[in-house]
């Protein structure tokens, strides 16, 4: 049981000792994961920085927003959990419905849920407090 006790301190980077649960954006190796598989996943669209397409808020010649950015500049962080990680499942035209257009694919069963966590967890892993603690909120008043 002791063992247990302290190789569960160690995964949680000894924040058990604080009191307070590991978040999946405070957890390094699902941060490491998330990392990696942004770089091979969403990077092409949304940016190696998180800082997405250039004009991102203006729909381009064919009616698609390109694609935001991750980073505080952007509304990733203005969502709950809960609907980004439908989003990355879904698509965003699946998930707003009503016939809206975009280029944003779903990656269910491309992905394991894992791994979509982890992206999640990589890009809130760049966001300073105060933009943790606003979603954090968000996340609250969602029931997230």
């Amino acid at each position: 049981m002791r063992t247990m006790a302290i190789a569960a301190m160690m995964l949680c980077g000894g924040a058990a000792l604080a009191g307070e649960p590991v978040l999946p954006w405070q957890d390094p190796v699902a941060v490491a994961i998330g990392k990696r598989v942004y770089a091979a996943e969403c990077a092409a669209c949304h940016g190696a920085r998180l800082e997405g397409q250039p004009d991102w808020k203006r729909r381009d010649a064919g009616g698609y927003l390109p694609a935001p950015p991750h980073d505080v500049t952007g509304h990733t962080w203005h969502h709950p959990d809960a609907q980004l990680l439908d989003i990355v499942r879904r698509g965003t035209a699946a998930v707003v419905g009503q016939g809206y257009r975009s280029r944003m694919p779903g990656y269910a069963g491309k992905l394991s849920e894992r791994e979509m966590r982890a992206v999640l967890a990589y890009i809130k892993s760049t966001w300073p407090p105060r933009v943790i603690e606003i979603h954090d909120r968000i996340n609250r008043d969602a029931g997230s």
